[in-house]
């Protein structure tokens, strides 16, 4: 039905409710003024009163098969202002006031009106919804965001999903009815609800829901053969970026470490906006999300710097497609390669340069050591000196936490790297900095990209050991960390994120595979024994490495122990000569300040 016929539709029934209810009024009181200029001066005041009142308090354009109490409160200051102005126009014309015919006109408006409306509700709802029901979904959690998506689930033709029931620990909620789907026990009780209500499909619809209770709700969902999804981010459904359909499913990363860190927007737009920002491993996982991040604080102008033309490729595509404001270069080069990092700094003077080009796979370059010196040490000293001769304002180094006591020669190079960021801090204009951080999920060589290909083949998924644990955070944390930190740089730091507390990594590989909607009995889970260079914890947060005081909220400065730049350039130059058994012990030595040369000194 077109807007115009509805419309004329509207006017006419509720004319024929306003005649009615005026003149069944005066026909039940029996009153002198039956048929009589009286009545018909009262009618048309109250006609004309109602329709101009409906206009303005857009009666005729609500969508009354979602009709609420706001809709009704709307009908009952319509009808309440019209029979007012209708007293007013008797009394001025008759000096009379027919109180009760008003009264019960009153009232008899307000059943015609208001019950057409939500009459009309309730047979959408109750018959022509029927059949359109979907697979059976339980929602957890009925508050606001429950309740909005109940609705649109019952009221929308196109979706898969039929809300039968709620969940929710408040107990004032429970044993009640909210539209008429009723709220049936807690989180503790979902097991025994899907099994009796035969529930396909289970809706996390909690905004505010923090990640312990998530995993309390995901732990109980998994006992189930139902699927579990999580509702969008509210603001993104408020705004129609996404629909009631788009629910996703429960990530790994939403289980895992803490609340995000949030970014100090005010300080990181004073410090991007309008500059030339360079960035190092652009292509890579973390490499590309900074640039994503920057992108938001407009930048006049980003350098995508990497090795692998289809990666840098990639990103410029993806960011060219996002902002059309900013310039966005590639420069396909090797960290490796001196002379060219002297000219991009030189060609494009950024204001800073993100050092995200690394090798990061532990077992690959404990059997290529040479490798990880070339682009770990080698590399991020050839990108450092390069920056201080472009007079780059700040320079920050991605580093890992198997830096700290390291026994890998991953753990080793970047250790080293750091110290020449240290050191190169001593003697340059330009701000030196360092941001550590644990493992990030998703990233290429990571265990959860691993896992997921395990689980696809029908497992089974191995770990390297039962009591294996690891840091973990996403990689727009990672990311955002690794910013933050530019924007905090004194000079010399090397900033380290509180990332709450190690995961095991049998824990995570059990969550995935019950996200997968397998059981760990169906994949299996064997253990390969620990790889060489590996640890069985991490020593992120160790009270001797990190100070207490916190410079942002959950960012620490670690107590790095600072090299001689002397013996460094020296051990650096010197590294080309040595075996590989040799390089291996070395690296390690120097990372954990054990000198092989009793006449180098290193400073603590």
């Amino acid at each position: 039905m077109t807007y115009r016929k509805r419309l004329l539709l509207l006017i006419l029934l509720d004319s024929l409710f306003v005649f009615t209810a005026i003149y069944l009024s005066h026909l039940v009181l029996s009153t002198k003024y039956y048929f009589t200029p009286f009545l018909l001066i009262s009618s048309l005041t109250l006609l004309l009163g109602h329709h101009a009142l409906a206009a303005y308090y857009k009666l005729y354009r609500r969508v009354w098969e979602y009709a609420s109490i706001g809709e009704l409160v709307s009908i009952s200051k319509i009808v309440s202002y019209a029979v007012l102005m209708t007293a007013v126009v008797q009394f001025l014309f008759y000096q009379d006031i027919y109180v009760r015919a008003l009264v019960i006109t009153w009232m008899l408006q307000m059943m015609f009106i208001g019950g057409s409306r939500f009459i009309w509700r309730l047979y959408r709802d109750t018959y022509l919804k029927v059949e359109n029901q979907g697979e059976r979904t339980l929602i957890i959690g009925a508050g606001s965001a429950g309740t909005m998506i109940a609705r649109q689930l019952k009221n929308n033709k196109q979706s898969k999903l039929y809300p039968v029931a709620f969940i929710d620990d408040d107990c004032h909620k429970q044993q009640l009815e909210i539209m008429g789907i009723p709220v049936l026990g807690g989180v503790r009780d979902i097991e025994k609800l899907v099994i009796e209500f035969d529930i396909k499909n289970i809706v996390i619809a909690i905004p505010s829901l923090n990640k312990k209770e998530l995993n309390k709700i995901v732990k109980e969902s998994n006992k189930t053969s139902a699927k579990t999804q999580i509702l969008p981010l509210i603001e993104d459904l408020v705004l129609g970026k996404v629909s009631v359909n788009d629910f996703r499913d429960v990530r790994i990363e939403d289980l895992l470490g803490r609340e995000p860190v949030k970014l100090d927007d005010g300080n990181l737009l004073d410090k991007i906006q309008n500059q030339t920002i360079l960035v190092t491993g652009a292509g890579g996982s973390i490499g590309s999300e900074i640039c994503r991040q920057i992108s938001k604080y407009k930048p006049a102008k980003v350098v995508l710097l990497g090795h692998g033309e289809n990666s840098i490729y990639t990103i410029e595509q993806e960011l060219l497609n996002t902002y059309n404001t900013i310039d966005f270069i590639t420069e396909i080069a090797d960290v490796q390669d001196k002379e060219k990092m002297f000219a991009i700094l030189l060609k494009h003077k950024p204001s800073i340069v993100y050092h995200a080009a690394a090798h990061k796979h532990v077992p690959l370059m404990e059997r290529n050591p040479e490798e990880a010196v070339k682009n770990n040490v080698i590399g991020t000293k050839n990108v450092a000196e390069a920056a201080n001769y472009a007079k780059v304002n700040t320079f920050v180094m991605v580093s890992t936490d198997k830096a700290v006591n390291p026994t890998s020669v991953m753990g080793a190079t970047k250790r080293i790297a750091e110290m020449v960021v240290q050191h190169m801090d001593t003697i340059s204009n330009t701000r030196f900095v360092a941001v550590r951080f644990g493992n990030v999920l998703g990233s290429r060589g990571s265990v959860i990209p691993l896992f997921k290909k395990q689980i696809k083949a029908g497992g089974p998924v191995t770990v390297t050991h039962p009591d294996m644990e690891r840091y973990f955070m996403t990689i727009p944390e990672a990311s955002r960390l690794v910013i933050q930190a530019g924007s905090l740089a004194r000079g010399g730091e090397i900033f380290v994120l509180d990332m709450g507390d190690p995961v095991k990594i049998v824990d995570l590989a059990k969550n995935l595979i019950e996200l997968s909607g397998c059981s760990v009995e169906e994949i299996g889970i064997e253990f390969s024994g620990v790889r060489p260079g590996e640890k069985l914890y991490e020593e992120l947060l160790n009270e001797n490495e990190v100070h207490h005081k916190q410079v942002f909220p959950k960012i620490h400065i670690g107590k790095a122990t600072a090299m001689d730049g002397e013996f460094l350039y020296r051990f650096i130059n010197g590294l080309d000569n040595l075996p590989v058994d040799e390089l291996r012990l070395t690296l390690l030595d120097v990372a954990h300040g054990r000198i092989r040369e009793e006449k180098l000194v290193v400073n603590s």
